[in-house]
Formats: C-alpha cells, sequence, structure tokens
C-alpha cells in the first residue's frame, strides 16, 4: 500500500531532484513545499507537493520537515552495568583514560544473556524513538572466546550492521601477556565471532593497541571475511588513521588529534570516512575534533553517538548534531548530512542515509519546520514520527498536534 506524505516544509533527501533513481547518498539536497511518496518500503517518488501523485494513504506533514532517518555508525550497546561515578569523577577533574573498559567487562562477564538483551533491546528502542533508523553496534566487553561470541550474536537480533572488537583492551587475565591475548584475538575468538559479525574493529591507542597489533588484527579479520573499522587517535596523536587507510578501512573513528598527514591521508584515501563523535568529548570534557580542517580538506566526514556506558552514554543523534554544530564548527546542512548519508558512507551502505528514489523508505518527521532546528532547539524532543522500511516505527511526539493520517 502506498503512502504520500505531504505539505512537507522541508524534505532533506540527500539526492538530485531531478534524478529518476538514485543509487547511493549525493551531497545535502532539500526542497521546499515538498511530498514524498513510499511504496513497498522504499522511496517512490519526491518532489514538490502540488505535483505529487496520488496513492493509496495521504499523512498531512502540517508544514513539518521530514529527513532520512539517522544513521549511527559507531554505537556499543551489548553490556551490563553503569559508570556513572566515574562520569562525575572525569565532571571533577578526574582525565579519561581507557581503563574503565575493565570494569564494564566485569559486570558483562557475570550478566546473563536475558539482561544482556533486555539492556540492549531498550537502548535500540531508545535510538529509534530519536530518529535513528539504523545503526552499527559492537561487542568488546566480554574479551573471552565466550563473552564475544554471545555478544555478537545478541548484536546480531537488532542489527545486522554488527562488529567484532575482540581489542577493545586487554583483560586483566592477560596482563602483562599482549601477544598472547592478540594470538586469542586473531585466532580462536576471532573464528567463533566472525560468523555473526560484519565488521572488524580494533582500539589504536595508547593504553590498547599499537600500529602494528592493530594491522594484525584487521588483516586477521579481513582473513575471516569480516571488514575493517578501526578507533583512531581519540586520546593523542598516533598511528591509527594511518593504519586505517593502509587497511583500506571503511571508518576511522574519533579523529580527535590529527596531524596534517593524517588529514592529508585521509583526503586522499578514495573512502575511509572519518566518523566523529561529539558526545565523547562532551562527556570526556576532552577538545573537539576540527571538522572544519577535515571539510575543508575534502574528507567525508560522519557523526555518530559512540553510545557506551563510559565514555559517552548518549543515544542521541539530535544531540550530537547539535553538538558538532556549536562545538566542530559545521554547518547545520554538513552536520544533518553526516549524520545520515555520512554514517551510510561509514557503513558502506547506498540504500539508507538519503530519500533517492529506490532508497529504503528511512524516514523521520521533526515537529519543526526544517532541519536547522536540530541545533537551533538543542534537547528539545523533535522527533514526531518515525518510518522505517516504509513503516511507521515510532510516533514519539505528536499527540494532539495537528498530524492527521487520512486513507484515500
Amino acid at each position: 500500500m502506498s503512502l504520500l506524505i505531504t505539505n512537507i516544509s522541508e524534505l532533506v533527501t540527500n539526492a538530485p531532484r531531478d534524478a529518476v533513481s538514485v543509487a547511493s547518498p549525493g551531497s545535502f539536497e532539500a526542497i521546499a513545499g515538498a511530498a514524498i511518496i513510499v511504496d513497498a518500503g522504499l522511496v517512490a517518488w519526491t518532489g514538490l507537493a502540488a505535483e505529487a501523485p496520488g496513492a493509496d494513504e495521504v499523512v498531512d506533514a502540517a508544514g513539518r520537515a521530514v529527513l532520512p532517518g539517522f544513521v549511527d555508525s559507531h554505537a556499543h550497546l551489548v553490556f551490563a552495568g553503569e559508570r556513572g561515578g566515574e562520569f562525575a569523577a572525569r565532571m571533577a577533574g578526574l582525565p579519561y583514560s581507557a581503563g574503565g573498559i575493565r570494569s564494564t567487562v566485569a559486570a558483562t562477564r557475570a550478566a546473563s544473556d536475558d539482561v544482556l538483551r533486555s539492556n540492549l533491546a531498550r537502548l535500540a528502542e531508545e535510538m529509534l524513538a530519536q530518529g535513528t533508523t539504523t545503526f552499527e553496534c559492537k561487542s568488546g566487553y566480554g574479551l573471552t572466546v565466550t563473552d564475544e561470541a554471545r555478544a555478537v550474536a545478541l548484536a546480531g537480533e537488532v542489527t545486522p550492521e554488527v562488529t567484532y572488537l575482540g581489542a577493545h583492551v586487554v583483560p586483566p587475565e592477560f596482563s602483562g601477556r599482549t601477544a598472547a591475548y592478540l594470538d586469542l584475538v586473531c585466532g580462536e575468538m576471532l573464528a567463533a565471532c566472525a560468523p555473526s559479525a560484519k565488521w572488524v574493529d580494533v582500539f589504536c591507542e595508547d593504553g590498547a593497541f599499537g600500529a602494528d597489533e592493530a594491522r594484525a588484527v584487521l588483516a586477521a579479520g579481513e582473513a575471516a571475511g569480516l571488514q575493517p573499522r578501526i578507533h583512531a587517535n581519540q586520546l593523542g596523536p598516533g598511528p591509527g588513521v594511518q593504519v586505517a587507510v593502509e587497511a583500506g578501512a571503511a571508518a576511522a573513528d574519533h579523529c580527535t588529534f590529527l596531524s596534517d598527514a593524517d588529514v592529508d591521508t585521509l583526503a586522499a584515501s578514495g573512502g575511509t570516512v572519518a566518523t566523529l563523535l561529539p558526545g565523547v568529548e562532551f562527556s570526556t570534557r576532552s577538545p573537539y575534533p576540527d571538522a572544519r580542517r577535515l571539510l575543508g580538506a575534502g574528507v567525508t566526514v560522519a557523526i555518530a553517538t559512540d553510545c557506551n556506558p563510559g565514555s559517552c552514554f548518549t543515544s542521541s543523534m539530535p544531540l550530537c548534531v547539535a553538538l558538532a554544530v556549536r562545538d566542530m564548527r559545521m554547518t547545520t546542512a554538513e552536520a544533518v548530512w553526516a549524520a545520515t548519508a555520512g554514517g551510510a558512507r561509514a557503513l558502506r551502505r547506498t540504500d539508507v542515509g538519503h530519500l533517492g528514489v529506490g532508497a529504503r523508505a528511512d524516514l523521520i518527521m521533526l515537529d519543526a519546520p526544517s532541519h536547522a532546528y536540530l541545533a537551533y532547539r538543542p534537547g528539545v524532543p523533535l522527533i514526531a514520527a518515525v518510518w522505517r522500511s516504509g513503516e511507521r516505527a515510532a510516533w514519539p511526539g505528536l499527540s494532539g498536534r495537528g498530524f492527521l493520517t487520512v486513507p484515500v
């Protein structure tokens, strides 16, 4: 059954408006006074509301904006426990380090499958209500063969974008024996996790894994059929970005401390996306990445939440958009593109992140007239309705506010 959404004040498509069909996200593009037709779970038509064909059902957007669903390309949702005390200590002046991960590892290992599944489902629903229709989910809080295997299996219940992150940190039982742990990560643990995963990741950072160790993890993952991505240059300057591009990684994530050579390497990479995670800087009081520097060099930029219990416990892409505009000096259009089409590029997806004809009909309606309100009204719940594959998936914010669905 086809659906027409009409009287849209601004329809962000990230697709050329005159194209008959669009195979992947393009640059930021928006249509004023627009409408969109969804049929069989896909975008069938976009254009001016006055020119819209008929459909089986009509939704009157009443002057609201419609955008592609957010694509969150970096999240850690399979965990147990919480680290609110650690956050409070950071806000009191204690610097952030990677060591706090180990407390989540202990809680996750002790948790039952039902506890982990329940927490994962709650966070996935939280994301959806805030407009995220596609998200990536990592393992990395088990760090044993059994616990990493169950983490990727659980993640696969809620998303196809599953990442094996056995190389998150060295667990306490392998203290002083990093080489032995890497043998496990690249051997038995990888073999147990690869059937349930799409991606392989490594935390390339002081206190985690060095350049040669990261190369070994990514190479082993690729040999097992997984695609590479990497945590890079979060806590200080380092080799992560260079390793990412050498490996042909889909994305180098964090990118907080970059040299000129790092920026040039990303710009010349031909496909490695710089995924920026402004919620981390907000939650750790670290310097924000220089998005203007990356964009000026021609680097493809994505925005993601990095939702996790330690360095950034937010699932809100709208918050990350607002932070990117305010603290990373992105324009509102750049930030929204990075949170939609940019995330799709970071996941090497062509079917999401845009509303071109033929795209998956993942879209969000704002209780606002334009995309700019995501940064203009930070902290206000603006997601009025969410559709995923053409079906209404969430309707969190439109009770009694002039929203009308009319069967034809």
